[in-house]
């Protein structure tokens, strides 16, 4: 099987090391990709947002699937285009990834399916907002509607805060805001395959969203990531499939727009019971670090099923009993003001750890072959091993052998939960 994943980040790093380890997988590329990426597949200069492109692409390279890894090439159709061109896709048309594009969208549909998620209310202007956020209340909750890489939502108890972030999502052009009541509880992520008809579950993760320990200061894409969850209650997965994930892939086919690909779970566990607090149409980063990293079954024949209609006859998935942990390397100012630019030292010596793999996400080769920094969120290292315990000491350890000057990482991923 030759496949083409669409993507730059450790996502994409992630989903084409496993497909790499693939015996079905008889070639791999990617489009554009990243260094990391560059040691598994072969590598094309390829707009990922221009879907007459990543067909082209695909044609020419007889792709048997391609697998469409960020949001915004989502949105913007490049699965639509791909599968003109009559190539099964791993990922949502843009019609069934207004799911991720836009929040009050998704919040329609929620209500339709009856799925249990936070009471919203969609803004259009100052004066909304404001209203909202006095009928809410603190904790503030603010999202942009549209896509902003996980930097979209503000939740804070200073309203002058919360107000700021709406106004300034609002002056955008066709700008609107959900403003919605607060979910207390932890949360959950939870990714769930679906063909369009048919939902199948993966383990559920769970996220640091802040950029300091403790989860302290802004929120970023995320900062680390741990699974399994040891304090998730029983059943939880089976609950999710049952009353937000079959509901919402139902809704969606009902309206002629079926789902194909991953729906992202964000739940909170609140004192009312599960609840949505966003839904994404793609992997989330970086929690597929980690629940990639405990599957056993082959990943390209069950992405291929996905693509296909055909999730009803595979057999169930397996999984390493194994935990796993990752930390994200984050550059110098991330996330306010990333530095792009500087070197990066000690991958090597990190990929030596035992249990320990580095993925790429803001990387690219310097003029010297060597590997620089990118973007904000640089490198995901992760650590597995027989407990959380073993696995977070595997990661950190990884960490400690990287360079990279001004960056910065998260001290407490997994702790609590590996401390409990």
């Amino acid at each position: 099987m030759k496949i083409l994943v669409v993507g730059t980040g450790a996502r994409e790093h992630a989903l084409a090391l496993a497909l790499s380890r693939d015996p079905e997988v008889t070639g791999l590329h990617a489009a554009p990709g990243n260094p990391g990426i560059g040691e598994v597949a072969t590598l094309h200069v390829v707009d990922p947002l221009d879907g007459a492109a990543v067909a082209a692409l695909a044609v020419s390279l007889g792709a048997d699937l391609v697998v469409v890894g960020p949001e915004a090439p989502l949105v913007a159709g490049v699965a639509d285009a791909v599968r003109a061109a009559g190539i099964p896709v791993f990922g949502p048309s843009a019609a069934a990834a207004r799911l991720e594009g836009s929040k009050a969208f998704a919040k329609e549909v929620m209500a339709a399916a009856g799925v249990p998620t936070a009471d919203p209310r969609v803004v259009t202007d100052p004066a909304e907002a404001a209203s909202a956020l006095d009928t809410f209340g603190a904790p503030y909750v603010v999202k942009d509607d549209g896509l902003a890489a996980g930097k979209g939502v503000v939740v804070t108890e200073d309203r002058s805060v919360a107000l700021e972030h709406a106004l300034a999502c609002l002056a955008k052009p066709g700008g609107r805001v959900v403003v919605e009541d607060y979910l207390d509880g932890p949360e959950v992520s939870l990714f769930v395959l679906s063909d369009g008809a048919t939902v199948v579950p993966l383990v559920p993760a769970q996220d640091f969203k802040r950029v300091g320990d403790a989860d302290t200061g802004p929120n970023t894409g995320g900062m680390g990531a741990y699974t399994p969850l040891p304090w998730a209650p029983e059943g939880l997965v089976a609950e999710v499939v049952a009353q937000v994930a079959q509901p919402t892939v139902d809704e969606m086919a009902r309206r002629g727009t079926p789902f194909v690909g991953v729906l992202y779970c964000g739940l909170a566990l609140t004192s009312q019971g599960t609840r949505v607090v966003e839904f994404n149409a793609r992997f989330g980063d970086p929690e597929t670090q980690v629940v990639l990293a405990r599957l056993a079954t082959p990943l390209a024949g069950v992405l291929l099923a996905a693509a296909t209609g055909r999730l009803a006859d595979l057999p169930p998935l397996e999984w390493r009993d194994d935990a796993a942990v990752t930390v994200v390397v984050a550059s110098s100012g991330y996330p306010e003001a990333p530095r792009t630019g500087d070197p990066i030292t000690g991958l090597a010596e990190a990929a030596a750890v035992p249990g320990v793999h580095v993925l790429h996400a803001g990387t690219a080769a310097g003029p010297d072959g060597s590997v620089v920094s990118a973007g904000g969120r640089v490198l995901s290292v992760v650590g597995t091993g027989p407990d959380l315990a073993a696995a977070r000491a595997a990661a950190y350890a990884g960490v400690e052998r990287i360079a990279l000057d001004g960056s910065h990482h998260r001290s407490d991923i997994a702790r609590a939960a590996a401390e409990a």
